[in-house]
Order: structure tokens, then C-alpha cells, then sequence
């Protein structure tokens, strides 16, 4: 059967593909220390759950409106106004299923053929292929390992063209940790402006900021910047609600709108009873949020002090998100027996199959040379891990 062109120019997720290989392994009664997968290890909590228990014996177990209820909404303009100092109505928020949806319905409603998607790399896997599934290009920013991978100005503007259509932004990062600080938003501003850019500011790690970083949300920089910038978030990971798939963005009306038609003829509404459950999450669930910050914060030093440790191994303090991304390009020139390593791939799969770790390779991220390592896991897993990880490098040889 022929298949539609566009499907041939992605591949599946490599977060996903990992996963699936380590649980493999693990069926086989093979214990994988997984690092994969950007998933709190926390369980929802149980006011939560309860308010998806009271909603499902309610029987509020029918469609809605497809861009979510209006209590819903009007707790995400709650949360916009508490936590941004945002202003929005109702009608410029829409709920979809997750905020990987939200960020894909984005691309329809704004890319077509020919218009260029400015993306920093290292990037989150899915932006490139979510950008060219619209027909659009996708034209990436190399940023800079001693600028803790963050985009300046000078790299902005030098990547624009005629055909720029929009910019996205994400802070703090997915898979490098870094994230802006109002200084280095506004230093932005400017050429977004001026270019009349449209920015997509993915925001979904906003609580996990560390060191008295504070995080500032991209629409919230200068009064224009807000009709310019859709911001997406969701409660999948600061409420450990990865399987109830609610995200969100707000920004212009015209653009919530065009995503609640096309929603309207895809999906349709996101869960019932999850929507409730995530109501009840915004309006009560900073504690729990809080808790987990704190519990990251303390595997977050430890992991990166391990990496740095182990030769041919350097790695960055991440200032938010839950990941480590450390650059493993000194053990590029090693080998494992006969087997020499020709890309972090190579690399990758050697801890796994050896160390019985699971790790990502910096190549679905763009970055070659990196390792991403989730530390969303228990820190007797994260010392274990480690542990293994040292090892496996220790049995690595100099090529000559």
C-alpha cells in the first residue's frame, strides 16, 4: 500500500523506541535501570484521582466541547494570572490531549508550505517532525555548550529569512535543562518584533526550576510579545499526570480558535473525567508540585556530580526540567573489545546491553556528542545507575 509522502520524512520518537527496547528486556527478567523516558516516578495524588472518581460516579462521562470544559478553562486563566501575571479570557484557552497535542495542533492551524520554523537545538525530538508533518521546514540553531545552549540574539537573527514564520522556545528544555532568564528573553524581543516572528513558548516544565531560578513565562516579557505568542503547558508533569493527557495553550483568539475547529473534526474533546481530575490539580496541587521540585533538586545534584567524575565525561548543572545532558565525546575515540563506537548511538547501546542502563543519544535531539539521562527515577536507582554507568566506561579502551 503507498503510502502518504509525508510520513516518510519522520521516525518515531526516540524516547519512545527506547522505552520500548528496555521494557523488552525487561520481559525477559532483565532488570534495565530506565533513564529514557521523561516521566515523573511520583503517583498522581489522591485528591486527584478523586475528582476523576466523583466525576466518573457523577456520570460525567460524555463528550464536551472539544476545546474542554469552562470550568477547566477558567482554572488554566486562574493559573496564568497566579503563576505568570497573564491575563486571559476563556476564549483564548483551549484543552487538548496533552500538550504534544496542543503543540502539533499549533502547527496545523500556522505552517504551510514554504514557511520556515526556527528551532534551538538541542531540541525536543517531536518539534522537527511535528513542523514537517505540516509541510513546513524546520531550520534549527545551533547553540552553545558554554552558553548553556541558550538562543541569543546574534543566533536568532542570523538565521531569518523571508519565509521565517515562527520561533519556537522551550524553557526550561527538554532534553538540556537550561532555561532563560527574564534578561535573556528581552534581549529577544527586539528581533522578534521587528521580523513579526510568532513564537510557540512550550512552558510544560515550568515548575522545575532549581537554585532560586525563577522561571518567566515568554508572553509575559512586553505587551506586544503577547499577541505574538501562543504558550503552551499541561499538568502531565507537574502533577505526575502523564497518562491523563490534558495540555493546554493560550494566546490569540483567532489561532485558540482555529485549534478548537480542527480539534473539532480529530480528536474531539480531551477525557471527561480527566479534564475534571486536572481542574482539580490547578486549583489545589502546588504542594505536591513543591515536593517533587525538592526530591529533583536532590537527585539532579547527585547525578551530575557522578557524571563528572567519570572520565571522558562532562556534564552542565541543568537550571530546570528533570534532565541531565552530558557531553560524552571523549569516549567516542574507545572501544568495546572489537567494537568501536561510530556514533553516541553506538554509545547508548553499549550501556544498555552492558550496563543495563537506558539512556538517549543526543542525535534525536541535535545534538551529537550528548546523552540525555532522565533523573525522574528513585535515587537508590539513580545511585545504582551510576554506578553501572562507571563501570561500563572503565571496561572501555583507548583507540589507537
Amino acid at each position: 500500500m503507498k503510502l502518504a509522502q509525508r510520513v516518510s520524512s519522520i521516525q518515531p520518537s526516540a524516547t519512545l523506541a527506547l522505552s520500548a527496547k528496555a521494557k523488552a528486556l525487561k520481559t525477559q527478567g532483565i532488570e534495565v535501570i530506565d533513564f529514557g523516558l521523561g516521566e515523573p516516578d511520583f503517583d498522581t495524588p489522591d485528591e486527584i484521582k478523586n475528582a476523576a472518581i466523583e466525576a466518573l460516579r457523577a456520570g460525567f462521562t460524555k463528550y464536551t466541547a472539544p476545546g474542554g470544559i469552562d470550568e477547566l478553562k477558567a482554572a488554566i486563566v486562574e493559573k496564568f494570572r497566579r503563576d505568570n501575571n497573564l491575563q486571559y479570557e476563556k476564549n483564548q484557552v483551549v484543552v487538548s490531549c496533552g500538550a504534544k497535542h496542543s503543540l502539533y495542533n499549533l502547527a496545523q492551524v500556522l505552517f504551510e508550505r514554504g514557511d520556515e520554523v526556527l528551532i534551538p537545538a538541542p531540541y525536543w525530538v517531536s518539534y522537527p517532525d511535528q513542523v514537517r508533518l505540516n509541510d513546513a521546514m524546520p531550520v534549527f540553531i545551533e547553540t552553545r555548550e558554554e552558553d548553556h545552549f541558550l538562543l541569543t540574539r546574534d543566533l536568532l537573527a542570523a538565521r531569518i529569512t523571508p519565509r521565517t514564520k515562527a520561533l519556537i522556545l522551550n524553557s526550561p528544555s527538554n532534553p538540556t535543562g537550561s532555561a532563560y532568564t527574564q534578561k535573556q528573553l528581552e534581549e529577544l524581543v527586539d528581533v522578534i518584533l521587528e521580523k513579526r516572528l510568532i513564537v510557540i513558548s512550550d512552558e510544560i516544565y515550568e515548575p522545575f526550576v532549581y537554585d532560586g531560578f525563577k522561571h518567566v513565562s515568554f508572553a509575559a516579557i512586553h505587551p506586544e510579545l503577547k499577541n505574538r505568542t501562543i504558550v503552551v503547558n499541561g499538568v502531565s508533569k507537574s502533577y505526575a499526570m502523564t497518562g491523563w493527557r490534558i495540555g493546554y495553550a493560550a494566546g490569540p483568539r483567532d489561532v485558540i480558535t482555529a485549534i478548537e475547529t480542527v480539534q473539532s473534526q480529530s480528536t474531539s474533546n480531551p477525557t471527561s473525567i480527566a479534564q475534571k481530575a486536572a481542574v482539580a490539580a490547578l486549583r489545589g496541587g502546588s504542594r505536591f508540585t513543591e515536593m517533587m521540585v525538592a526530591e529533583f533538586d536532590q537527585r539532579r545534584r547527585y547525578i551530575v556530580k557522578r557524571l563528572n567524575e567519570m572520565p571522558g565525561v562532562s556534564c552542565l548543572m541543568p537550571r530546570g526540567a528533570f534532565y541531565a545532558f552530558p557531553n560524552v565525546m571523549a569516549l567516542m575515540n574507545r572501544r568495546w573489545k572489537d567494537r568501536a563506537f561510530k556514533s553516541v548511538n553506538d554509545l547508548a547501546d553499549y550501556f544498555l546491553e552492558e550496563a543495563r542502563i537506558a539512556v538517549v543519544a543526543g542525535d534525536a535531539f541535535g545534538a551529537p556528542g550528548h546523552l540525555r539521562i532522565s533523573y525522574a527515577t528513585a535515587l537508590p536507582l539513580i545511585e545504582k545507575g551510576m554506578d553501572r554507568m562507571a563501570e561500563a566506561i572503565k571496561k572501555l579502551k583507548e583507540t589507537h
